[in-house]
């Protein structure tokens, strides 16, 4: 019985390649690091750098990070300060053509200055450069600049054709970050399995 569990779960990761879904960044010096916050309610400062990449990934750790550019000088070299306003450099990567929906093709990357008001969220500056943005239901980050027009954090197979009936992501949404209700039902269920594997196990032995 353990044995079938273990060839189970080792197998899963081959069935899904994962989500297909806008990933959400923090620049800290020369690294992109994984947001900890959504959008939604980052309040990033002047002068901070932000990305947000399109691509298909299993969870944080899989996902890709932005590409191109992401030095805030240049980024907000033509864009200049204003007093009660600040300045947020962002990186918009729509991913690769591999990882884009049937029928569409992906945006070149490029970057963006927001000039928005001192306690305006990520989410503000992203609307004021790249509208429009589309939400779903649960205010999941769907398309940026329109990009993509349909779909919205799909289970994606290994074979990169996108599963019917599956909006939950581990992405970070509109209002806050951390894994979704399905990521972690998911753990439960092999938490679930693994334990009722050990038990019969013991009662075998005893």
């Amino acid at each position: 019985m353990l044995a079938a569990l273990l060839c189970v779960l080792a197998a899963a990761p081959s069935q899904a390649a994962g989500y297909r879904y806008w990933s959400f960044w923090d620049r800290d010096g020369d690294t992109w690091t994984y947001a900890s916050q959504g959008p939604g309610t980052a309040r990033p400062d002047d002068g901070a750098v932000q990305g947000f990449r399109f691509s298909v990934s299993a969870d944080s750790q899989d996902a890709a990070k932005p590409r191109g550019p992401a030095d805030f000088a240049d980024i907000c070299a033509k864009t200049p300060a204003r007093e009660g306003r600040k300045r947020i450099a962002l990186v918009l990567d729509f991913g690769t053509r591999e990882d884009a929906p049937r029928g569409e093709s992906p945006p070149a990357p490029r970057p963006a200055c927001a000039r928005v008001a001192e306690d305006a969220t990520s989410a503000e500056a992203l609307a004021s450069v790249a509208e429009p943005l589309r939400y779903d239901s649960k205010a999941l980050l769907c398309a940026i600049d329109g990009y993509p027009k349909s779909g919205c954090g799909e289970q994606v197979s290994g074979d990169g054709t996108a599963r019917a009936g599956s909006e939950e992501t581990e992405s970070q949404d509109r209002n806050g970050g951390g894994p979704s209700v399905g990521l972690i039902a998911g753990i439960a269920a092999v938490a679930v399995l693994g334990g009722a594997a050990f038990w019969q196990a013991r009662r075998r032995r005893g």
